[in-house]
């Protein structure tokens, strides 16, 4: 017996994605060309899972930031801040963020992941209360895990339910920290946080927005879901990823609340882990400029998303309930989405395949992000393609004439959610 033996089913199902063709989560790319394109085995590939919402990752003026902050500050920190000291890139990039989103103050981690992990496992804590959609992301769950609370589940953006989970602990002592995220990443759904809101403030609650995916998308400004609704001062705490609209790696927090920058030496996730290299900060840094000087690129992403989420639920594909930069197809098992991955990925188009558990239905997803930098051709290839590879393997029915294909059938968008194990996630923060 190993001390891994305890992974063989694991081991058993990961090995036979192998059988089919490529594995999904072994996947290496030659080279990336674009925010759009890379090369995989010597082949142009359209990247259609990336996450790269705004299409900063190649911006010229973002990776001249990055350079020249290596060359004058080094690779990077070796340490924490705590114990090796900030830069002054990192207050920069602090001061940035907080005046971004209008808040007095702001912490920024490593990772998006890492942001709430040391947020949830620090606010809530022993005698508190921790009130999770049931389809959050891993990091929120493992950030409940990490604390001392007492999690409660309400079910997916259902404020009633909500509403009523509170009442039965209103009588407690103990905070009561409630989480939603701006977009969900499986989805691609939106949280209905007006109404969440309002229960927050009903029930003397506080409330915590995960903007992820959200961030550069949502809103006048591109501040997230909060903004869009009119909620700011009712979230006291958002969280947010650079690794989304922003082009980079990391995380943060910002909020109004007083002494808010106690968390620097309660936070464990946040003293003891090495901070961000310079090169990180300068390039988010730039891309934060970049993301409010181009409204465009917001209007761009929201035109390439209608077009892929229309073009595909047109064609008689189960879609999500909203159209957003995520766009995902459902398909029926786990053995039939393994296969339609790898004929896309075949085709020239990658995209991100999701296997329950992590997903919020029993449905194995297909899970596309939308970039503002996709051109309409790339956008209308990978629909092709979906069609294709639909009829192949009998997702939609095979075109018999023009008349028929005409009237393909309007698929009925993914229902409500169920509730979902606590290992669903969503991709990386």
């Amino acid at each position: 017996m190993s001390i891994l033996s305890k992974f063989a089913p694991l081991r058993q199902t990961y090995d036979s994605l192998r059988s089919v063709g490529q594995n999904p989560f072994e996947m290496v790319f030659e080279d990336m060309l674009s925010s759009t394109e890379g090369v995989y085995k010597g082949r142009k590939t359209i990247l259609l899972g990336t996450n790269n919402y705004l299409g900063l990752t190649f911006d010229e003026a973002c990776i001249e930031e990055a350079v020249a902050a290596v060359r004058a500050h080094g690779t990077g920190t070796t340490g924490s801040r705590i114990a090796n000291g900030s830069y002054g890139t990192h207050r920069e990039l602090e001061s940035s963020l907080a005046q971004y989103f209008g808040r007095k103050h702001c912490m920024v981690f490593s990772t998006g992941y890492q942001a709430n992990l040391g947020m949830l496992s620090t606010l809530a804590g022993k005698g508190d209360y921790l009130l999770l959609d049931t389809d959050s992301h891993a990091s929120i769950y493992d950030g409940a895990r990490l604390g001392h609370a007492e999690v409660v589940r309400f079910r997916h953006n259902d404020p009633d339910d909500l509403y009523k989970r509170l009442k039965r602990l209103s009588d407690l002592p103990g905070e009561k920290l409630v989480v939603v995220e701006g977009i969900y990443s499986m989805l691609g759904d939106t949280a209905p946080l007006r109404e969440f809101a309002d229960v927050k403030r009903q029930m003397g609650a506080w409330l915590m927005v995960d903007e992820a995916h959200s961030l550069g998308v949502l809103g006048a400004n591109g501040r997230g879901l909060a903004e869009e609704a009119g909620v700011e001062a009712d979230c006291d705490f958002v969280v947010g990823t650079f690794s989304k609209s922003l082009g980079s790696v990391g995380g943060f927090c910002v909020s109004n609340i007083d002494d808010f920058d106690v968390l620097r030496v309660a936070c464990r996730p946040y003293m003891f882990t090495a901070s961000l290299p310079p090169s990180i900060m300068a390039s988010t840094i730039m891309a934060l400029r970049r993301m409010q000087d181009e409204p465009e690129r917001r209007q761009r992403l929201h035109e390439n998303a209608q077009r892929l989420y229309h073009g595909l639920r047109k064609l008689g594909f189960t879609v999500g309930p909203q159209c957003s930069p995520i766009v995902s197809v459902a398909v029926s098992d786990a053995p039939l989405a393994v296969e339609f991955w790898n004929r896309l990925l075949e085709g020239g188009v990658y995209l991100n395949l999701a296997l329950p558990p992590a997903t919020p239905t029993p449905a194995p997803l297909l899970r596309s992000s939308v970039s503002a930098v996709h051109t309409p051709a790339q956008i209308d290839r990978a629909v092709q393609l979906f069609e294709a590879v639909g009829r192949q393997l009998g997702v939609l029915p095979p075109v018999v004439n023009a008349a028929r294909k005409r009237q393909a059938p309007v698929a009925t968008p993914i229902p409500g959610h169920a509730e979902v194990a606590m290992v669903a996630s969503g991709g990386a923060r």
